[in-house]
């Protein structure tokens, strides 16, 4: 009966997966004897110590660094005032006011200061043996089609895979847990039952192969510390986002050049959008998530 009721649970939670998005992201990260030697990484850079010279991100709008602009989707950022405070002030097709999570893991690992999207036209080939990032914004997760062997046969040993978010606590979902906008604990409950079969999964898998090393980066209770206790981090906001209203201001619905709600210091709200953090709250979620990365 056990088992019988634990096949129907893997089931149910497959399905509910599927429709609320739970992010599944994939951080290959490449030491200097798979992919390059350390002086490929950028001279500017060089000098800063890490073991690893590459890193390939795979995932949604949270890695994605530009690979939507060119793509026939709705999901794009490639407009202001997306990137707001990137370098130059431009918008590059990253769903933040500046830089995303992929961003943020390869410069504080002294590889390079921007993971550059497989798809930029302006990508140059000495860029490929440091990373590249695949991610594309409003990916979903289909059983399907990833898997964690096809990146192993390629030679990947070394593979992060980030947790789900606190799903219940985005401006999105907030707008729907009445007046208080309080975070929907339904949505959080199925994201956390998540995490722990996916935990469970990268356990058996590492011993499946013992000449990699796959780590879970915990990035749901950092995201839910944020938005339990934003003031502890300096956060004013985090009911709604900097751009729009909390509703459904994603690409270009509400957060655009017209929006006259867009705030005026996205380091003062946890959230960028109604789905997406801001580039703060990414780079304090980050400096804990890699303290896992490094110490494998």
């Amino acid at each position: 009966m056990g088992r019988q009721y634990e096949n129907l649970l893997s089931k149910c939670l497959k399905a509910v997966l599927l429709f609320v998005q739970v992010r599944v992201l994939l951080v290959c990260l490449c030491t200097s004897n798979v992919v390059a030697e350390a002086g490929d990484r950028p001279a500017e850079i060089n000098r800063m110590s890490s073991p690893f010279v590459g890193v390939f991100a795979f995932g949604d709008s949270v890695l994605d660094t530009g690979n939507n602009n060119d793509l026939p989707t709705v999901a794009r950022c490639n407009f202001p005032p997306y990137g707001r405070d990137f370098i130059g002030g431009i918008p590059t097709g990253r769903f933040s006011n500046g830089k995303v999570y992929s961003d943020i893991i390869v410069e504080a690992l002294g590889i390079k200061h921007l993971l550059p999207a497989y798809l930029d036209p302006n990508l140059h080939s000495e860029d490929l043996p440091t990373g590249v990032c695949f991610a594309s914004g409003n990916s979903g997760y289909d059983p399907l089609t990833p898997s964690l062997v096809d990146l192993y046969s390629l030679g990947a040993r070394r593979i992060a895979i980030i947790s789900a978010f606190p799903l219940g606590c985005a401006p999105l979902e907030r707008n729907g847990g009445g007046l208080l906008g309080e975070c929907l604990e339904l949505q959080n409950q199925r994201a956390k039952m998540f995490n722990s079969l996916l935990s469970s999964e990268l356990d058996t898998i590492n011993r499946d192969f013992p000449d990699a090393k796959l780590v879970f980066l915990d990035v749901y209770h950092p995201f839910l510390e944020l938005n339990q206790h934003p003031e502890n981090s300096g956060f004013e906001v985090l009911k709604i986002g900097c751009c729009g209203t909390g509703t459904f201001e994603v690409t270009s619905f509400l957060c655009n050049p017209w929006n006259p709600f867009t705030c005026s210091n996205a380091s003062n709200y946890v959230y960028w959008d109604a789905i997406h953090p801001s580039e703060r709250a990414q780079r304090i979620v980050a400096s804990q998530t890699l303290k896992l990365i490094t110490s494998t």
